[in-house]
């Protein structure tokens, strides 16, 4: 069914694209264009209807870009100067020190953790395979490093210690149905762009930040969510998504930044502004986030 979207919808919104009717419109199609699939007779309609979706992500990618541009441009272009100005996005970029997290870690019900991972799961575009779409192509040293990212992520081969496995088991735990029908649009928007940016090769160093931004940030919000959730009484293999996220992503960061991300600006400094700008576009999206949560959780 072609996926049909409403730019006008959300009129109190100054920006036509951060709308409920769009980025539901654009989650749906991101889930039916990357899935396994078959040849279909009609599949010149779908490539032209892929054709119409692939420019309004594009739309949608420049506004978030226009939005963030004048604090990329600060970022340095020399190796040195970019890598201390990336790292300090973990106390000062968007989303960070939020008040959201220490409540979940001491005072949300479990209704209210519920609700919260319901959300994050929803909108979860799947770390693994935007690692996979940003790695095509790239320089060999990002690439490997990538690639052991990636082999993380699968559990280095151990069906166990596969991390979406972990996430599913976690709102089965909690008896949650993450759908896109119930996510916030805030949650569908971080997805959204995060996939816009690995599968569009325009935006490759984009994704290369962007990724590397959650692995740099993460592990502190991740520590506060587990917490939580031991306290609201679930076990350690129960937590252990987000108990292995606040320990493994500290080395993942650090790997990242050194094999993937100074490799890539000594090469060309260019590729600088391209990776401040693809994290703050994920900070950006997802400290609207954390505020969208914070409305829900605490009126």
């Amino acid at each position: 069914m072609a996926t049909r979207l409403r730019l006008d919808e959300g009129a109190s919104r100054s920006s036509q694209f951060l709308t409920d009717s769009f980025q539901r419109g654009l989650a749906h199609w991101n889930r039916e264009r990357l899935a396994p699939a078959f040849p279909q007779d009609d599949w010149q309609k779908t490539l032209d209807r892929d054709g119409r979706m692939l420019r309004l992500e594009g739309g949608f990618v420049e506004e978030l870009r226009s939005e963030i541009a004048d604090r990329a441009a600060e970022a340095p272009t020399d190796v040195e100067g970019f890598m201390a100005w990336f790292e300090g996005l973990m106390q000062d970029g968007p989303g960070q020190g939020d008040p959201l997290f220490p409540w979940l870690a001491e005072e949300a019900t479990r209704d209210e953790l519920r609700w919260f991972f319901e959300q994050e799961a929803a909108g979860e575009a799947g770390f693994d395979d935007l690692v996979a779409y940003t790695q095509v192509k790239l320089p060999t040293q990002p690439k490997m490093e990538l690639a052991r990212n990636y082999w993380d992520e699968m559990g280095r081969g151990n069906v166990k210690g596969m991390h979406g496995p972990m996430l599913h088991a976690l709102a089965e735990t909690l008896a949650v149905n993450p759908s896109i029908e119930n996510t916030a649009w805030e949650s569908l928007a971080l997805a959204n762009a995060m996939t816009a940016m690995a599968t569009s090769r325009r935006y490759a160093w984009h994704s290369v930040g962007a990724l590397g931004v959650i692995e740099l940030t993460a592990p502190g919000r991740s520590a506060m969510v587990a917490r939580g959730l031991r306290r609201i009484g679930l076990s350690e293999k129960e937590r252990r998504y987000f108990d292995l996220h606040a320990h493994l992503d500290i080395k993942h960061s650090a790997d990242w930044n050194r094999e993937a991300i100074r490799p890539a600006v000594e090469e060309d400094p260019r590729r600088a502004t391209a990776i401040a700008e693809g994290a703050l576009i994920r900070l950006t999206c997802g400290a609207r986030c954390f505020e969208r949560y914070r409305a829900t959780l605490w009126r």
